[in-house]
């Protein structure tokens, strides 16, 4: 037996469910898709990942809830496992709602999932979610493209599971153009090195944000010859990083920048 191969449904398993990939998006509850929020309030069961917003969990009022969260330096369920838990849920369960922050399809390992579902024959449905790219670039007020500054968006991460080879993530980022960073808080001071050995400029703007589209999200404006000092202003939420010509603005004006911004997420709440 392969055991790396997903386990199929038993011949005395009555196979009935159906599995949707849900994207929770950056956070906020009401920047839900429609057909998310329908899912998880109709689903029977949610399998959720670490940093899913409890309120939008709340919403899944008839479902079993099971954490199968990961983050990096916390105790972690095993990618395996969450496939082999998908796999045989829909023996149980009509629908099986599989939430998983951001997008599923940007650094989420959806695709895993959905291999393992295609390899058991098991029906499944993808539901988007903003992902954090855009929802920080809607905090900031600031377009990641810019007719005359950035025709091009790159979106990388510089982490890697246990056991996988270094990622060579700097090629695709030396395009030039706009760079979001996912993941980055934990690996600043190398993401900064890198980049400064390939040929940016330290002047180059930059700016972290941690916990886009939250009331309590916070914005930390730099340059990437700053980012390693502008990492100990974060408080250990997720976060991405954002470095372009783009954010000239809020690198080069940060204080007039926040207020102006303040009032704008003020004004939203």
């Amino acid at each position: 037996m392969n055991r790396d191969k997903p386990a199929a449904i038993r011949g005395d398993e009555k196979l009935k469910g159906k599995v949707y990939i849900v994207g929770a998006g950056s956070g906020a509850l009401d920047l839900l898709t429609v057909r998310a929020l329908r899912l998880i309030e109709e689903c029977d069961v949610v399998f959720y990942d670490a940093l899913v917003n409890p309120e939008i969990l709340e919403c899944a009022k008839k479902a079993k809830l099971v954490s199968v969260g990961k983050r990096c330096g916390y105790a972690s369920t095993t990618q395996r496992f969450i496939n082999k838990t998908l796999v045989s849920a829909v023996a149980r369960y009509a629908k099986v709602v599989r939430l998983k922050g951001g997008d599923p399809m940007m650094f989420g390992r959806a695709q895993e999932e959905i291999d393992a579902l295609r390899a058991a024959d098991i029906p499944f449905e993808v539901v988007p979610g903003i992902s954090a790219a855009f929802a920080a670039s809607a905090d900031l007020g600031v377009s990641l493209s810019k007719r005359g500054v950035s025709r091009s968006v790159v979106f990388v991460t510089p982490r890697v599971g246990d056991g996988e080879p270094e990622n060579d993530w700097i090629p695709p980022a030396s395009v030039g153009g706009t760079i979001a960073v996912y993941m980055a808080s934990k690996q600043a001071g190398s993401i900064q090195d890198a980049l400064l050995r390939s040929g940016y400029k330290g002047s180059t703007p930059a700016v972290f944000v941690e916990r886009a589209s939250f009331a309590d999200r916070r914005i930390v404006p730099t340059t990437l010859a700053g980012i390693k000092e502008a990492v100990k202003q974060l408080g250990g939420g997720p976060a991405i990083l954002l470095i372009g010509d783009v954010y000239a603005d809020v690198a080069g004006e940060s204080s007039a920048f926040l207020a102006a911004q303040s009032k704008l997420i003020l004004a939203r709440q």
